[in-house]
């Protein structure tokens, strides 16, 4: 019975003719614990470059990118300056009968206090920095004139732009300038926009040109083309960021450019540093020894660089090694790799500042980043380029690298500024602001006790509280 009640079944299931491997349905994947995961599906060669780069660009689009690249970038350039100071002032320390550390402490000095100048900025809020800008002018502009003054004013390399203050103390207060036109100039087109008056060019112009023209006049009447180049491009950072148009700054810099050309063609020293340019030879009276041994040491340093403190060309032969041209010993001494990681340092600083400029929705923080922005790069290219024997001897030093107070003190409140600008943005804020577990004060004491909770379970084999 029961035979006979199947037999019509087993003789269909015979008759049927089994369907193709193509066609038959596939396995369904084995779930749980133990399941063995899937083959690895072959793709293209692209692919993980492609992801690779995926992740990049949502890395680089993260709100405290700019925050971390201006920290970073501003440190390592800074504790880099002081490694190479130490390094290229040892000799000219010795030959000037101090102590091997003179300048490095002296330097490191410098660095605490911009240290603690670039917290403060950092830390300040943006209407903070917008009343600091009348008072730092008017600081800047009385000391430049008491540079002036017989008694005061000292010269240096036939530059008179110092101060004589105490000692061994100077300061040279067209450093500060720059930090002052930034914010002024910030300051007073931020307000005209608001206004919605930077259309009209006599609210372009005026009073932002005539103030940067008077510090140029107080510049240069010390002789110190190098600082007037730098000044000359932060205005026209702000003026670009205003909306000037084309044909302004056509004739701008033309009349820029014949005030240049008269100035060089009137003074032997800055004609000389002129012809200059892509030598190769010191020349008959030596005019050009600094340029062609800065050549050199880039030459002697190779890929990698002979070694720190083993540098050939600061034992004399390189004049103002640990100022002007401490790019040339540092790619003596660390090489391609070194030099190349100074540039790549400076494009970050570079592209972090834009991008906070291009971000913000406010006019004065867009008008200050990019200034400080232009400010630093213009101010790297010029010295860069002359070490390379691109460009002429400017004597501007390399912004957070080279020796100085003067300098170091307003760039490092300048590298506070763009981290505080960085800060202030809604996203980064928010995410600042996530970051901490508990409101107020960051609580490391807490922070380690849930480190310890989470070790605990997971050496006891129990999942953390999170992923249960």
């Amino acid at each position: 019975m029961t035979a006979e009640r199947y037999a019509p079944r087993v003789l269909l299931r015979e008759r049927v003719t089994p369907r193709p491997p193509s066609a038959r349905p596939a396995a369904r994947r084995p779930r749980g614990r133990g399941a063995s995961a899937p083959a690895p599906r072959r793709g293209s060669p692209l692919d993980r470059p492609r992801r690779a780069w995926k992740r990049v660009r949502r890395a680089w689009d993260r709100p405290l990118t700019a925050y971390y690249l201006i920290f970073g970038s501003g440190l390592l350039l800074t504790v880099l300056g002081l490694v190479m100071v130490f390094s290229a002032s040892q000799i000219q320390a010795l030959e000037s009968e101090l102590a091997s550390t003179y300048f490095f402490s002296k330097q490191l000095v410098a660095a605490v206090i911009g240290a603690v100048l670039l917290l403060v900025a950092s830390r300040m809020p943006v209407r903070l920095h917008r009343g600091l800008a009348y008072p730092l002018l008017a600081c800047s502009l009385f000391l430049m004139a008491l540079v002036q003054v017989p008694g005061l004013g000292h010269a240096v390399n036939g530059n008179r732009n110092w101060l004589q203050i105490a000692g061994s103390f100077q300061l040279q207060p067209s450093e500060f300038g720059k930090l002052a036109l930034v914010l002024w100039g910030a300051d007073l087109l931020a307000r005209k926009q608001e206004k919605k008056l930077l259309a009209q060019w006599k609210h372009l112009l005026v009073p932002l040109v005539p103030a940067a023209f008077l510090l140029l006049g107080l510049i240069m009447l010390g002789g110190d083309m190098g600082t007037a180049v730098i000044l000359t491009a932060i205005l026209f950072g702000l003026l670009w960021l205003a909306g000037a148009p084309t044909r302004l700054f056509a004739s701008v810099l033309a009349f820029a450019g014949a005030v240049g050309a008269v100035l060089i063609a009137t003074n032997p020293n800055r004609l000389a540093r002129l012809e200059c340019l892509g030598a190769t030879d010191p020349g008959a009276n030596d005019q050009c020894w600094q340029a062609v041994h800065g050549i050199y040491a880039l030459a002697n340093g190779g890929w990698f660089g002979s070694g720190l403190g083993a540098s050939v060309e600061k034992w004399g032969e390189l004049p103002e090694p640990h100022t002007d041209f401490i790019f040339a010993v540092t790619g003596e001494e660390l090489g391609l790799a070194g030099t190349l990681s100074v540039l790549v340092l400076f494009a970050a600083l570079g592209y972090a500042g834009i991008r906070v400029a291009g971000r913000t929705e406010d006019p004065f923080v867009r008008y200050a980043a990019g200034g400080v922005t232009t400010w630093i790069t213009a101010q790297a290219v010029i010295n860069i380029g002359a070490v390379l024997g691109l460009l002429p001897i400017a004597g501007v030093p390399l912004p957070l690298v080279s020796y100085g107070g003067s300098a170091l003190l307003p760039t490092m409140f300048a590298v506070g500024l763009l981290i505080a600008f960085a800060r202030s943005e809604p996203a980064a804020r928010a995410a600042l602001a996530m970051r901490q577990p508990y409101p107020g004060r960051f609580h490391p004491k807490r922070w380690r006790a849930r480190m310890r909770r989470k070790t605990m379970r997971r050496r006891a084999g129990r999942p953390p509280s999170g992923e249960r």
